[in-house]
C-alpha cells in the first residue's frame, strides 16, 4: 500500500468541503484510482468525468501510475480575459 495525496481547488474544493484528501492505495494505483475514490465522497459526484490532472505538478493521463507520496491535483477549468 502507498499514501498519496490528492490536492483540490476552488469549486472541486467547495464541492468535496475540504482542499486536500489523503488516500491510501495500493501499489500500482493510478490517477484513475485516485479520480474513483475522490468520485465516491460526499460531494464527488459534481467532479466532471474527465478533470484536468497534474501530479507532483506535471499533467498527467488516468493511466499514470502513482508512487508514495505523490500529490495528484485536480484542477478546474479556468476562466479569464
Amino acid at each position: 500500500m502507498m499514501q498519496v495525496t490528492a490536492l483540490l481547488f476552488a469549486s472541486y474544493a467547495e464541492h468535496l468541503g475540504r482542499d486536500a484528501v489523503s488516500l491510501e492505495l495500493p501499489d500500482g494505483a493510478t490517477v484513475d484510482d485516485v479520480l474513483r475514490h475522490l468520485a465516491a465522497l460526499p460531494g464527488g459526484d459534481r467532479l466532471p468525468p474527465e478533470p484536468l490532472v497534474a501530479v507532483n505538478l506535471e499533467y498527467a493521463a488516468r493511466g499514470h501510475a502513482l508512487a508514495p507520496g505523490d500529490e495528484v491535483a485536480v484542477i478546474p477549468p479556468i476562466a479569464g480575459g
